[in-house]
């Protein structure tokens, strides 16, 4: 078992954020949270007119992540440990891409009142990947309501997550480029990952996956 008891699994959509959480959970035996996009019932409208269903969209996602970091909180869940596949904070990456000015500000005085309240993690591991793999993922999976997603919009996306990470420091941070990983189908991947979180212990690290070394 590793010395981190929760560890949350962040990057943009299609990057593998929840089938990396499903693996190490397994591995490690810990709970899985997932942030449960899917079951967000304005995400459709929200691919379709995003000026228009952005905030309901956007306060859904917040309510529910909060209502799962509460759950968290009032357990005493760290005997089996944690992985989630996302960090309560990024929330306001989408809020600031996607809500007009007095749509943020509301949400902003909501945001700021219910952060102080949730768990943070003690490791966080960043998956990137370009916008044209992004892409494919996302087809690949075959998610009809995906289908909406412009490359414009992606690839906003992926530069606000990058800046997001440049600038964090709130716990150790492990950065993987996920373009020539494959966790669910190598062992060695996956291990070799394993080994390397154990040693990450403040700071960033640039991850370079045992298949990309040989």
């Amino acid at each position: 078992m590793l010395h981190h008891k929760y560890i949350a699994i962040e990057g943009p959509i299609g990057v593998g954020k929840t089938s990396l959480s499903e693996i190490l959970a397994k591995k490690l035996n810990a709970r899985l949270v997932l942030e449960g996009a899917i079951e967000n019932p304005f995400i459709h409208d929200f691919y379709k007119d995003m000026g228009k269903h952005a905030f309901q969209t956007q306060m859904f996602f917040l309510l529910s992540r909060f209502r799962q970091q509460q759950e968290l909180v009032q357990n005493d869940l760290f005997q089996q440990g944690i992985v989630s596949d996302y960090v309560f904070a990024k929330d306001r990456i989408f809020a600031n891409l996607t809500l007009d000015d007095n749509e943020l500000k509301l949400y902003e005085q909501i945001h700021s009142i219910l952060t102080g309240n949730v768990l943070k993690p003690d490791f966080v591991i960043y998956l990137q990947a370009s916008t044209d793999v992004l892409l494919k993922r996302i087809s690949m999976r075959g998610r009809k309501f995906e289908n909406q997603i412009t490359g414009d919009y992606l690839a906003e996306l992926n530069q606000a997550y990058n800046y997001y990470f440049f600038h964090y420091s709130e716990t150790p941070l492990m950065v993987i480029n996920t373009s020539e990983i494959d966790f669910v189908h190598r062992d060695a991947d996956l291990d070799d990952l394993l080994t390397h979180m154990e040693k990450v212990t403040t700071g960033t690290v640039y991850y370079k996956p045992v298949s990309v070394k040989r």
